[in-house]
């Protein structure tokens, strides 16, 4: 899978992308500084692509740039972040 274009939305917290008419997008909640992902979502009819991991590697780049801390209350979140130790600074 190419680049995606990922929309960030601020209020509410979430990414977006669009693939194939198909809408994934993980959504978070900040609280103290700290960015917790509470979703991901990707449609069956687009899954298997490395959508999700394409949303969660964008929320902690964001969260990184702003310089928040990323609290994974997600499955997948949480397991992306433990195949991805240069993230691993992040958690808090």
């Amino acid at each position: 899978m190419g680049a995606l274009d990922i929309i960030h939305h601020g209020i509410p917290g979430r990414f977006v992308t669009e693939v194939e008419g198909h809408f994934a997008y993980l959504d978070y909640e900040m609280a103290e500084g700290t960015m917790h992902i509470t979703h991901t979502r990707v449609p069956e009819a687009i899954g298997g692509r490395g959508i999700a991991g394409k949303l969660v590697e964008a929320a902690f780049h964001h969260a990184r740039t702003e310089g928040w801390k990323v609290r994974p209350l997600c499955g997948y979140a949480e397991a992306w972040v433990g195949r991805h130790p240069e993230y691993a600074d992040l958690l808090g």
